[in-house]
C-alpha cells in the first residue's frame, strides 16, 4: 500500500494548498510525488490545463519513491485524514501523461521583477476572460503569445503567457511584492522554468517532433 510520510504539519498544509489549487485548475488533475535521493524532501508535480507543469518541493517522503495519485484523492487525504503517515490513495501511474524535466543541467538565464510578471499576468487574464473559447478556455493563440524574452547563460528564452497563467492560478505570485521580489528564469536546451517564492512552472521550450512511421 502506498505511504506518504509528512511529520511537519506546516509542510502538510503547504502541500494541501498546492494540491487544492491544482484541482481548482483541473478537477481531474494527477499529482506526481518523487523523493529526492539522499534527502528528506520530495518534488511534487501537478499537470495543468495550460500545457505546463506546476511544481514545488516539500519535506516528506513517499513509498514507492515515485508515485502518481489523483489530485482529488490526495487532497481528501491531506484535509480529512492528515497525520504524520497517510495513505495517499490508489496509484494512478499510468494516467500521468507528461514528461518530467531533468533534475540537473539547469542554467540561470535572468530574473524578472515579480511585480511586472504579476501585472502582465493580470492583463492577460483580463483579455482571456473576453476571449473564452468554446471549451471554456482561452484560445491557444492567446496562450502562446510570448510576453517576455530573456537572454543569459548562452540562452535566448521566450516566455509564453500560458506559463504566467499557471503562476497566477497556482498562487505562486506574491501579492503586492517588494521591489526586490523576483521570478527567476532558468533553462536547459529543452526546458523553461520559472521559479517564484512559492513554487515553479516548467514547460518544454520546443514541441516534440512526431515520430515518422
Amino acid at each position: 500500500m502506498p505511504e506518504l510520510r509528512m511529520p511537519d504539519r506546516v509542510e502538510r498544509d503547504d502541500l494541501g494548498a498546492f494540491v487544492a489549487r491544482a484541482v481548482r485548475l483541473d478537477s481531474q488533475t494527477m499529482v506526481r510525488m518523487r523523493n529526492r535521493p539522499g534527502t528528506d524532501r520530495m518534488d511534487v508535480w501537478a499537470a495543468t490545463p495550460f500545457d505546463a507543469l506546476s511544481t514545488r518541493a516539500v519535506e516528506g517522503s513517499v513509498e514507492p519513491s515515485d508515485l502518481t495519485i489523483s489530485g482529488n484523492e490526495l487532497l481528501a487525504t491531506l484535509t480529512v485524514a492528515g497525520g504524520d503517515v497517510m495513505d495517499p490513495g490508489a496509484p494512478k501511474d499510468l494516467l500521468w501523461r507528461s514528461e518530467l524535466p531533468p533534475a540537473t543541467g539547469w542554467k540561470r538565464v535572468d530574473d524578472l521583477p515579480a511585480s511586472l510578471v504579476g501585472e502582465v499576468a493580470e492583463r492577460g487574464i483580463d483579455v482571456a476572460k473576453e476571449n473564452v473559447g468554446p471549451k471554456g478556455t482561452p484560445p491557444a493563440s492567446l496562450l502562446d503569445q510570448e510576453v517576455f524574452t530573456v537572454q543569459g547563460s548562452g540562452y535566448d528564452v521566450k516566455v509564453p503567457l500560458r506559463c504566467l497563467f499557471v503562476l497566477s492560478g497556482m498562487g505562486f505570485l506574491v501579492k503586492s511584492p517588494a521591489d526586490e521580489e523576483i521570478v527567476r528564469v532558468s533553462a536547459t536546451d529543452s526546458w523553461l522554468r520559472l521559479d517564484s517564492r512559492y513554487g515553479a512552472v516548467v514547460r518544454r521550450r520546443h514541441a516534440l517532433l512526431p515520430l515518422l512511421l
